[in-house]
C-alpha cells in the first residue's frame, strides 16, 4: 500500500474517533501533498516521453 494512502487512512481514522485531531490534520496535509506532488511528477514524465 502506497505511504500516501496510510497517511490519509490514519487521519481519517483519528479525525473519526476524535483523537489527537491536530496530528490527524497534519498527517492528512501530508498525504494530500504527497498525492498532488505525485501526479505532477507523473504529468511531467508522461509529457517528457510523448514529446
Amino acid at each position: 500500500m502506497p505511504a500516501w494512502l496510510i497517511l490519509i487512512i490514519i487521519g481519517v481514522v483519528l479525525l473519526v474517533l476524535g483523537v489527537a485531531v491536530e496530528a490527524a490534520k497534519f498527517l492528512l496535509y501530508v498525504g494530500i501533498a504527497i498525492v498532488v506532488i505525485s501526479a505532477i511528477l507523473g504529468l511531467l514524465r508522461r509529457g517528457k516521453n510523448s514529446v
